[in-house]
């Protein structure tokens, strides 16, 4: 096999701290051009090491047995059912105020405007219904649907509610006022003062309002996540806080009958799917596995793993590539979940997560103790070997997104293609057992070296330098994960080099 890495700032004949020449091909950076040739290097093959069981390998040791079989491929199932069911379901959520509307009831700028807050309030509500239901984790969704697309459709949904309910607002307001010949602060007032359960409806008004803020790009990065994530929750409170105005004050859903009756009938079963999804389940899967900390280990100087162990590991179906969300049950941490993926496949021994510290309660975590008890929520994710599409597979990685990658090398099919960008080789994770791996599974492999400003990384995660490194790039799947801008830069480069969207597979953390 042929290891080749492509690096700057660095020359040929470089060795490694501990005296041996690193197993690198190193290109100057003005040289990476078509002529640039990557002669085959010797490779130090490491087998695992005999002995007795361990809770988790040495250091020093590569992953213990023989890498996983390949799961079978299981694609999203019924995905254009469920956009018809949606579809069908806003339709329904509009008709009634259709059927109820009398000819020439709308004859006025005032009436125009009232009607158009109904409707957008009909909208409004229905679609937050759906946003609650995307964020339910029900595990058949995430399988119909696929975790990519959950999160793309959460996150375009989250947009349009938010745009629904301050026209509702607006609307609603102004076509009042008209009517009633006042300002709009003035009705605002009045229907503050005068209606129940009005205020409570603007307070969910509010939090939508905060929520869409929020949701800029720039503005979610600045914030901490534990922020982000516990506002992001509040979206059941505007599901609860709405419901009454709703009801008592609709004019499509005041009155009992069968719209009335549906109405509350989808509210129930979307409450039912959050709590099976985010309650019952996560309860049956702790009390079944009873995960503990077994060991931290140092991988870098801000990058952890976590060894957990637990009951019937053996029998948990989980997939390389799959994350859970983590609550270590100990003081100062057990208030907060973050998710993070499996680092090694499973093994019915342990499972492993390894973590970059990037804030305050990931440095916390390297203080962890043997014995600390860990709520888990989970697996959730299609970034996996099952949802392939192709026979062959590229991994691109950056930073500690090596993490399901390195998970994934176990079960994708042999012949895979890694590229795994770092600043320098002290950032490179878990290289002995990619080497390892890379042996065990028949991967080429790329190490890239350098600053995100030089001109020989810049040159390849372009179109033209992935086709270079992988000629066959559009006939393979491939799987990225890694800091945002090496996400987005190598999906434009992947996209003009032809490889179809469906092939591109993304790790998702945000439902």
């Amino acid at each position: 096999m042929t290891n080749r890495s492509t690096s700057t700032g660095h020359r040929s004949g470089d060795y490694s701290r501990d005296g041996g020449q690193q197993p690198y091909v190193y290109a100057d950076d003005a040289r990476w051009t078509d002529e640039t040739r990557y002669p085959e290097q010797p490779r130090r093959t490491e087998q695992p090491r005999s002995g007795g069981q361990q809770t988790r390998p040495a250091r020093s040791d590569p992953p213990a047995g023989v890498p996983n079989e390949v799961p079978e491929q299981r694609g999203p199932v019924g995905r254009w059912v469920v956009v018809l069911l949606l579809w069908v379901g806003l339709l329904a959520a509009v008709v009634p105020w259709w059927l109820d509307t009398e000819p020439g009831a709308v004859n006025s700028e005032h009436a125009a405007l009232t009607a158009a807050g109904r409707i957008s309030g009909l909208i409004a509500g229905y679609l937050l219904l759906v946003q609650v239901l995307l964020m339910s984790r029900l595990r058949s969704l995430e399988r119909w649907i696929g975790a990519e697309q959950l999160s793309r459709w959460h996150r375009d949904i989250g947009g349009t509610v938010f745009v629904a309910v301050l026209a509702h607002v607006g609307l609603i307001l102004a076509g009042y006022a008209g009517l009633e010949r006042k300002t709009l602060l003035a009705e605002a007032t009045t229907l503050l003062r005068d209606y129940e359960d009005m205020l409570a409806a603007f307070g969910a008004a509010a939090i939508i309002v905060l929520l869409g803020f929020t949701g800029i790009r720039f503005v979610r990065n600045a914030l901490p996540y534990e922020f982000w994530y516990y506002l992001h929750l509040s979206s059941y409170a505007v599901l609860l806080l709405g419901f009454g105005h709703q009801f008592t004050y609709g004019q499509q859903l005041f009155r009992p009958g069968p719209v009335r009756t549906g109405w509350i009938a989808v509210y129930v079963l979307v409450i039912a799917a959050v709590v099976w999804g985010r309650v019952f389940t996560p309860l049956w899967l702790n009390l079944r596995y009873r995960l503990r900390v077994a060991d931290v280990v140092a991988e870098s100087r801000d990058t952890i793993s976590i060894y957990l162990t637990g009951r019937n590991l053996d029998r948990l179906q989980v997939l390389a590539g799959q994350f859970f969300r983590w609550r270590f049950l100990s003081a100062g941490r057990w208030w907060q979940s973050h998710p993070f993926s499996l680092s090694a496949a499973r093994n019915g021994r342990w499972l492993r997560l390894t973590v970059k510290v990037v804030g305050g309660h990931t440095a916390e975590l390297r203080r962890l103790r043997p014995g600390t008890r860990v709520w888990a929520s989970g697996p959730s994710g299609t970034f996996t070997a099952a949802h392939r599409v192709a026979e062959r597979s590229l991994l691109i990685a950056g930073g500690s997104g090596i993490s399901p990658i390195r998970a994934l090398l176990e079960e994708l099919p042999p012949g895979a293609a890694l590229i795994y960008r770092a600043s320098t080789p002290d950032d490179l994770l878990l290289r002995r057992e990619l080497d390892w791996l890379a042996e065990a599974r028949e991967t080429e492999m790329w190490y890239v070296l350098g600053s995100r400003n030089d001109p020989g990384p810049q040159q390849i995660f372009t179109a033209r330098g992935l086709r270079r490194l992988v000629p066959d790039l559009t006939e393979r799947d491939v799987y990225l994960c890694g800091p945002a801008g090496l996400v987005r830069e190598s999906v434009r480069a992947l996209r003009r080099a032809g490889v179809p969207r469906r092939q591109i597979h993304l790790a998702t953390f945000e439902l």
